[in-house]
């Protein structure tokens, strides 16, 4: 989830980078082909339509961060929690004089995954 939370948050400043660039490129347009004309009124309200359009992004884009940062904090807090969980269950075996049960490889698998999305945060 964290990856795509990322890509849309990238997603939305880039679209924030090339609504600036539209910005710059149209008011360079109007100032170098079209100095006096009367059609400048309605360039110059475009121009601050594009503005109140950005906000909007900008607004959305803010809120993607909070929403990052509380689920790497989830991350954490389940990978730690798992991890007590299995020491608690190797001392479990250990005590009670159990057979100790290697993981399958599914298993095995499962954990190297679980640990290198961990090593992220």
């Amino acid at each position: 989830m964290e990856v795509e939370v990322d890509k849309l948050k990238l997603m939305f400043q880039k679209a924030d980078s090339d609504l600036d660039y539209i910005q710059y490129r149209l008011e360079y347009e109007i100032k170098t082909n079209h100095p006096d004309s009367s059609g400048e009124k309605n360039a110059v309200a475009i121009l601050k339509e594009l503005s109140a359009i950005k906000s909007p992004y900008q607004a959305l884009c803010a809120r993607f961060t909070p929403l990052s940062i509380e689920q790497k904090e989830n991350k954490s807090h389940v990978w730690a929690t798992l991890s007590k969980t299995m020491t608690t269950m190797q001392e479990l075996q250990k005590r009670t004089e159990l057979e100790l049960t290697l993981l399958t490889e599914e298993e095995n698998v499962v954990t190297e995954q679980l640990k290198s999305h961990m090593t992220d945060l």
